[in-house]
């Protein structure tokens, strides 16, 4: 059996009379990457800063390692390592000045700063750029930098807030390189993104939405818990179809936009559409789940308003 890095219940974060996080469960086992979907204002940034010790809950409770987010922040700090979407690299220092900095921020000493240096700018690509100021370098580069910085001091938890936004698709692929690489060797990793690519190579993801954590399993099962059948409807008037299919069908579970076409979720095993238009009974990508999920929550929403 796995061991638990992360466990919250009931955690909880208000602000004056807005909740930001709303009573949430989670448990996250050593040396998995986790991820986090939801819509910007969802909750995701807060529950990580509370995790990190960097946010006081106003109800519930959470463990990192063992250790009580509430009381041990300090302790909690030392073992972990955090990289906002915002990291503060100094662009007027080079990758080599950066990642020296860092390094006696977090008191390791010349042999051991020198080693993991050496170590990081090899594990990133990063051989040849060490004199190159941070201010110089690609979007895709910098993040990679800011990433060796957070975890110098071999961090057993990495908390990573939107950390490719903004970055070309090759330069995401180089750096879940190195997420993979990490978790391979034991780091847990709790990562936020918008990106579903990204999402499909989390061991389990949480879906977020207005606070709550609506689902939370892996990608391959949470495809498998959509409820209902999929179908999917190509058309040059989507629009018009989707008010249509929401007049006239009972059995429709949801009905959505995707691109060029209308998404259908039915209760039953075939879709009967007035006119005769074609349909595809197809499986549900990621995406469909989290569209799913989402408005589903803003349903929920309207009802208690």
């Amino acid at each position: 059996m796995k061991e638990t890095a992360v466990k919250t219940r009931g955690l909880t974060k208000r602000f004056g009379t807005f909740t930001a996080v709303d009573r949430v469960d989670l448990e996250i086992s050593r040396g998995e990457i986790f991820g986090f979907l939801g819509p910007n204002g969802s909750g995701k940034t807060t529950t990580i800063r509370m995790l990190c010790g960097l946010l006081s809950p106003s109800e519930g409770e959470g463990f990192i390692l063992g250790m009580d987010i509430s009381a041990e922040g300090e302790k909690i700090r030392e073992d972990i390592g955090y990289m906002s979407q915002k990291f503060s690299l100094y662009s007027d220092l080079s990758v080599m000045e950066n990642l020296k900095f860092y390094s006696g921020m977090y008191s390791l000493g010349p042999k051991t700063s020198s080693s993991r240096i050496g170590e990081l700018i090899k594990l990133s690509n990063l051989e040849g750029m060490e004199n190159e100021l941070a201010s110089n370098l690609s979007s895709g580069v910098r993040q990679r930098l800011a990433l060796c910085c957070s975890i110098l001091h071999e961090p057993s938890i990495l908390f990573l807030d939107e950390p490719t936004s903004g970055v070309d698709p090759a330069g995401r692929r180089n750096f879940w390189k190195i997420i993979y690489f990490l978790a391979e060797k034991g780091t847990t990793i709790m990562v936020t993104t918008h990106f579903m690519d990204e999402a499909e190579h989390c061991d389990r993801l949480g879906l977020m939405y207005s606070g709550q954590l609506l689902a939370c399993d892996t990608p391959e099962d949470l495809k498998k818990e959509l409820p209902g059948h999929l179908f999917s409807i190509n058309t040059e008037n989507p629009v018009t179809l989707l008010e249509h299919i929401r007049d006239s069908n009972e059995g429709i579970i949801d009905a959505y936009l995707y691109g060029r076409s209308v998404r259908i979720l039915t209760r039953g095993k075939k879709l009967l559409i007035p006119g005769e238009m074609p349909s595809e009974k197809i499986k549900p990508s990621l995406q469909d789940v989290f569209v799913h999920y989402v408005r589903e929550g803003r349903k929920t929403e309207r009802n208690a308003a």
